[in-house]
């Protein structure tokens, strides 16, 4: 467990840059998640922000992280992102590290019967719509009432997802393949 002054919990519940995350580490605070799902991790800052705002309540082997990203595979259109090599490095000493590459679909598909619940789930905007609307099935097995889920608009707004609504979400797509 990593001490984490008074100015630094400041600094990240109502200074840091983006402000919209500040809700993320709000959350994490009060909460102390245990374990964190994060679905496109892109240039890491986000993540080792969040680590580090868990670390402050728990140690590092107390906390299980799983992000799911195209790593490697993210077409040029994407936003900037890091490889899995260096994904590996920066995060493994913050907290138990799973990271899982491909879309979100087909990389919840594969590893979902093992990851099971999660404290806090964080989507990021940067995902493809269409992959992440085929995923939802999946969030809802890994989700109880009381996980959060917060989904990113494309405003950079974090949002808070009630497990009602991804319900909802994972009924229509499993409609949708119905035909």
């Amino acid at each position: 467990m990593a001490q984490m002054g008074m100015l630094r919990k400041l600094w990240l519940t109502r200074l840091a840059k983006p402000a919209g995350e500040r809700v993320l580490y709000r959350h994490v605070l009060q909460s102390s998640p245990r374990r964190i799902l994060e679905v496109g991790v892109g240039t890491l800052g986000r993540t080792e922000r969040l680590l580090e705002t868990a670390a402050a309540s728990l140690a590092a082997a107390d906390i299980h992280y799983v992000g799911l990203d195209r790593f490697e595979s993210r077409p040029p259109t994407d936003p900037p992102g890091v490889s899995l090599k260096q994904a590996h490095q920066r995060l493994h000493a913050k907290a138990r590290v799973q990271l899982v590459p491909g879309n979100v679909d087909s990389a919840l598909a594969r590893a979902c019967n093992h990851l099971g619940v999660f404290d806090m789930v964080v989507i990021s905007a940067a995902n493809d719509e269409r992959h992440l609307s085929r995923s939802w099935f999946f969030l809802q097995r890994l989700t109880t009432a009381q996980s959060a889920v917060f989904v990113e608009s494309a405003q950079g707004v974090w949002n808070a997802l009630p497990k009602a609504k991804i319900d909802d979400l994972a009924a229509r797509t499993v409609l949708q393949r119905a035909g």
